[in-house]
């Protein structure tokens, strides 16, 4: 049974051709190209998400020459638009999860914060994608309905209104114990239940298809992290993983019953299949490759492929320390109006010392995530897995291993999140009783920690500091 397998993400579309045992029998990949106006907006054109989408799909099955029998889409979780329900015609551009913008929507809801953490698992932040759906009817369109990408994107491949329970999770409208809107969330956010389209399972189908050729059911759904979750075989609870993209996502499988943080971490669905539910705790930095490029573009490293070349041609970051919140703050920090920061410069400062400091902040951040995950678990992690396109970086894993405390081990295949979400499509072809079954092969690299307890105790601090002097400019403002 192979499987197309789609991760429509933030600057690319993959699609992937996927077989039983998780072999990959094909890849295509087409770029998308995200804009940033200013003022903490980040944007994208519908219409190329969707042309993505069907000419990676084209390209994936025409390379593999096998039978498709099903698709899973993943996607990436909290990218809004508002377009006509009918006509399927987009109405607004799509408001990127990185967009800030949304911040005067949670602004204003402050002093619900804590009711909605309750029901929804989430922090009150810009980051998730209900106050985007306030923000867009409040400044873009009050006609058509407001969705995440993924309903829009399922309507013009199936004609279906529905979104999958792990992006649900990731909205701040979800109660998270029902797996159902909250219509007290919703309130909250001045949006209508119309909007809202229906929540399904990850393994279920939900319509057919002929934009790949073949007419092929949809059977697999989720939000990219929880599928990267999935694909790496993080199914157990403790089991954790992070994936380093434009930004890194931590998560942390936590079992079958919800569970809130109390270390400022979020707390969403991690899959949902017939018979099965999962749940999860997450963090995220929103910027990790993102600041990779932020050096390339201010002219301090050349090209991405040079970044272990650059870092290591110094022994040490000479005392500068960089919290590359770029972004905003993420988890634990919820600090969406902190910006990035460079500290401990001297005449003897060198642009590979500022290259060397962002890769140690970007190991840092995920660390910290780390010790929340850990505190509200009850015990450290044990290991952690992990994928994206920054795991090449030899030095960045070694000194995440090093702060970390615990064994790092790089995913064998580039595709954890399709290989995820094919994972769940096969399962949603196979039925009630299929259950989960993920393939984990031996790691590409593991990194063990080498360094000290103590020093690498004497970096964290050092970093938290830094975290929370940005904190503390942000909140004075």
């Amino acid at each position: 049974m192979n499987i197309l397998a789609i991760d429509q993400g933030t600057s690319a579309t993959k699609a992937l051709v996927v077989a039983d045992d998780g072999t990959v029998r094909s890849v295509a990949e087409c770029p998308v190209h995200p804009s940033t106006p200013g003022d903490g907006a980040v944007e994208q054109d519908p219409a190329e998400l969707l042309a993505s989408v069907i000419a990676a799909g084209r390209a994936a099955i025409d390379r593999a020459g096998v039978v498709v029998h099903g698709i899973g889409l993943a996607n990436q979780g909290e990218t809004v638009l508002a377009w006509e329900r009918d006509s399927g015609r987009p109405l607004t551009t799509a408001i990127s999860w990185q967009d800030r913008r949304s911040v005067t929507v949670t602004d204003e809801l402050a002093p619900h914060g804590g009711r909605l953490a309750e029901l929804t698992g989430l922090p009150l932040d810009p980051y998730f994608s209900a106050p985007k759906l306030a923000w867009l009817r409040r400044h873009r369109t009050t006609d058509g309905v407001v969705t995440t990408t993924d309903s829009w994107l399922l309507h013009a491949l199936t004609g279906a209104f529905v979104t999958d329970v792990t992006t649900a999770s990731r909205s701040m409208a979800l109660d998270l114990d029902s797996r159902r809107w909250s219509d007290e969330a919703v309130a909250l956010f001045g949006l209508a239940a119309s909007d809202l389209p229906e929540v399904v399972g990850c393994a279920t189908p939900v319509g057919t298809t002929a934009a790949f050729g073949p007419s092929l059911p949809v059977t697999g759904l989720a939000v990219d992290q929880q599928a990267a979750l999935v694909g790496e075989g993080c199914l157990d609870p403790g089991q954790a993983k992070c994936t380093y993209g434009t930004g890194a996502f931590l998560l942390v499988t936590t079992g079958t019953v919800p569970r809130r943080s109390t270390h400022g971490l979020s707390a969403s669905v991690a899959w949902e299949v017939p018979g099965s539910v999962s749940y999860c705790l997450d963090g995220q930095s929103y910027t990790a490759g993102a600041a990779v490029s932020w050096l390339v573009a201010m002219g301090l490293l050349r090209s991405p492929a040079d970044l272990d070349a650059v870092a290591t041609s110094v022994p040490d970051a000479s005392g500068v320390t960089v919290v590359p919140a770029l972004a905003g703050l993420g988890a634990p920090y919820w600090r969406p109006s902190a910006t990035g920061t460079l500290e401990g410069l001297d005449l003897h400062t060198s642009p590979a010392h500022v290259v060397r400091a962002t890769l140690e902040g970007l190991a840092a951040q995920v660390a910290v995530l780390a010790a929340a995950a850990a505190d509200d678990l009850g015990g450290p992690l044990v290991e952690l897995r992990v994928d994206g396109g920054l795991t090449q970086s030899a030095f960045l894993m070694q000194h995440q291993a090093d702060l970390l405390r615990v064994p790092v081990e790089v995913f064998a295949s580039p595709h954890a999140t399709a290989l995820g979400v094919a994972v769940l499509a096969r399962t949603g072809l196979e039925g009630v009783g299929a259950g989960l079954r993920a393939p984990h092969p031996e790691p590409a690299a593991r990194y063990e920690p080498v360094m000290g307890a103590d020093e690498a105790g004497e970096r964290l601090a050092r970093f938290r500091r830094a975290a929370d002097r940005a904190v503390a400019a942000a909140d004075a403002g």
